[in-house]
């Protein structure tokens, strides 16, 4: 290992600005081992392509996030993200139907009236929340309207979502425990109602729908899974989306003259909104489990080890991206490692860029011009995702 050089993805001075720490790894060992918390890293790109394609040697059944993995602890079922194959196939195929490209262009139209309503509250204001005000308002409503929740309805579930993960404690972990029962609770109320009142939207299919599970018996779903399907699509889909949207606010502020230029000609915000992701991925990191030794760079990596793979490192990886610590909304950078890649890529990727695109399109041509408060932001405290808990701009 090089000397001196340290990560782990509990240290707030590196979470705070990770991107030397990602440099060095990437140069001097691109395959790394933290002997205090007993595991390996990877960071290029070549490297996650190859650990994010192999899911017969790198697994995801013990847990996809290092403070789950570690534990040991059982995963419950319908957590696909953190399932294997042939469960992870079942889970997975279901839960697209919620994904399917008709059914995120189908919403479209309604996302693109609550970005305006959203920025039709903030249009006089002189200083603003990039989060709490602009970037969280968006993502749980429209999970909401993917799984046909009533507009009436959705306001109830942004206030539940957002004080749970917003209202500051001591207990960082008891907090996003406390989120998860609560919003558990709220969706279970919801499919009662569902199905006292079916409709033709695709929640109501996902519930009738008979299919063969992994012990070849026909069924439909059960409650507690499709209750663990909608945490977790509201869980993962709401914090990446927000977390996307409020780094545009702060690349933004950090180069206005690329924000003049995508207010000028809005023709570039989706090759921007995709230079936002690999410049500043959501994901921080996630992890496989070694099921048999492994090579890398000539050192091996036992079995029933864990693998840490760094997407923020991979995104800035110079062999596959040109001067890649510029922020560039010309870039077309192809592959990048955000969503993750190979049977894991997100469902939910396409949704969470039209949000992003579509957020842009709606406040850049209203509010052409903010700084961001740096002074005043705070990060997440999370090691999960990365991003801003508070983002204060000024007008």
């Amino acid at each position: 290992m090089a000397v001196d050089l340290h990560y782990d993805m509990y240290d707030r001075e590196i979470y705070a600005s990770p991107y030397e720490t990602y440099q060095r790894l990437l140069r001097e060992a691109p395959l790394y081992f933290n002997d205090e918390l007993n595991f390996y890293a990877v960071s290029r790109s070549a490297d996650l392509t190859r650990v994010l394609t192999d899911r017969d040697t790198f697994i995801s059944g013990k847990g996809g996030v290092y403070n789950f993995i570690s534990t040991g602890m059982e995963m419950p079922p319908g957590l696909f993200i953190f399932e294997d194959p042939p469960l992870h196939t079942v889970h997975r195929n279901l839960v697209s139907r919620l994904f399917t490209p008709r059914a995120v262009n189908g919403l479209e139209p309604q996302i693109r009236e609550l970005c305006t309503e959203v920025v039709d509250s903030l249009i006089d204001l002189d200083q603003f929340d990039f989060m709490d005000d602009f970037a969280m308002r968006i993502p749980i409503q429209v999970i909401g309207m993917l799984v046909g929740i009533e507009k009436s309805d959705q306001k109830a579930l942004l206030d539940l979502v957002h004080k749970n993960i917003h209202e500051g404690t001591a207990d960082r972990e008891a907090q996003q425990i406390e989120a998860v029962l609560a919003t558990a609770a709220w969706f279970n109320d919801y499919l009662d109602w569902r199905e006292e009142n079916p409709s033709d939207d695709v929640m109501t299919q996902l519930l009738n729908v008979e299919f063969e599970d992994d012990t070849g018996t026909v069924r439909k779903l059960r409650r507690d899974e499709a209750l663990t399907f909608l945490t977790l699509i509201m869980s993962a889909g709401s914090d990446t989306t927000a977390t996307a949207i409020g780094w545009a606010g702060s690349l933004l502020s950090a180069h206005p003259d690329q924000r003049r230029e995508l207010v000028d000609d809005p023709a570039l915000i989706p090759r921007a909104v995709e230079e936002i992701l690999r410049y500043e991925p959501p994901a921080y990191h996630y992890c496989r489990w070694v099921a048999k030794d492994v090579q890398f760079h000539e050192q091996t990596v036992p079995a029933d080890t864990i693998l840490v793979v760094l997407p923020g490192a991979a995104n800035r990886d110079e062999a596959k991206f040109d001067d890649p610590d510029r922020f560039d909304i010309h870039r077309n950078p192809g592959q990048i490692f955000t969503f993750s890649f190979g049977i894991h890529f997100c469902l939910g990727a396409s949704l969470a860029r039209m949000e992003t695109k579509i957020a842009l399109e709606t406040i850049l041509p209203r509010i052409s011009e903010w700084t961001a408060d740096l002074e005043s932001a705070s990060l997440t405290g999370g090691i999960d995702t990365r991003g801003w808990e508070r983002l204060p701009v000024h007008v």
